[in-house]
């Protein structure tokens, strides 16, 4: 038998016999079950947003047992691994992720899928430790400062040298985002970065031209 009629025998092989072990596929479904489950425990406790959605935690984590059912399939029959390939290549998902680290916990997802459809379930379970590890690392690593937005109302144009005098010297380093002038008076929006904000709003308030000074908790990242 030649080279040729080896290749087209494991081909036909391949093509006709499947290669599905039940015993296989629930050790395989039931370890990434597992860890999915764990992902969504780490998420819950990560996620640090107002409204928390339950629906996109579940779903997240579950995609990880779907994926694995898909690399199963894949390994057990040559066909449906090629039509695999073709049905996911025309798949387009148009939700947007709204916080970066909902896309780190989708790819954690994905990635778990895949490995445990690969039986590699020690790899499965070390990336799930060091990718704990990491977020909780990184997430403990406080910034310099808290940065905040200051909203400042006033009746007339000439109260911005007293309002940026009295910002100078709370935040040294500040910026100003927006500047509105109207017949009523001016408004202003400035960025600081400030461990006395409160204190800082304070005295904005006594300065006699300004009307309103409001403070905003500016969600955004920090410049060293």
């Amino acid at each position: 038998m030649g080279i040729n009629d080896v290749i087209k025998k494991s081909v036909i092989n391949a093509f006709s016999t499947p290669g599905f072990s039940t015993k296989n596929a629930l050790l395989s479904l039931g370890i990434c079950f597992m860890i999915a489950v764990y992902i969504y425990f780490v998420y819950r406790f990560i996620c640090r947003t107002t409204f928390y959605d339950k629906n996109f935690s579940v779903s997240m984590s579950m995609v990880s047992v779907v994926v694995a059912g898909i690399i199963l399939a894949m390994q057990a029959n040559l066909v449906i691994s090629l039509g695999m390939v073709g049905a996911l290549s025309i798949v387009r998902f148009r939700t947007a992720i709204k916080d970066p680290m909902d896309l780190l916990f989708l790819f954690w997802s994905v990635s778990t899928g895949i490995i445990c459809g690969a039986n590699l379930y020690e790899l499965a379970i070390l990336v799930a430790l060091v990718c704990t590890v990491g977020i909780l690392l990184l997430q403990i690593i406080p910034i310099r400062t808290s940065p905040y937005l200051i909203l400042i109302n006033a009746r007339n144009k000439d109260a911005e040298s007293d309002i940026l005098a009295v910002i100078s010297q709370y935040s040294p380093r500040y910026k100003i985002d927006s500047k509105n002038i109207r017949q009523q008076g001016m408004e202003l929006i400035i960025e600081i970065r400030s461990k006395k904000a409160n204190e800082l709003v304070d005295k904005l308030s006594e300065i006699d031209l300004v009307s309103a000074a409001s403070l905003l908790y500016h969600d955004a990242p920090v410049k060293n």
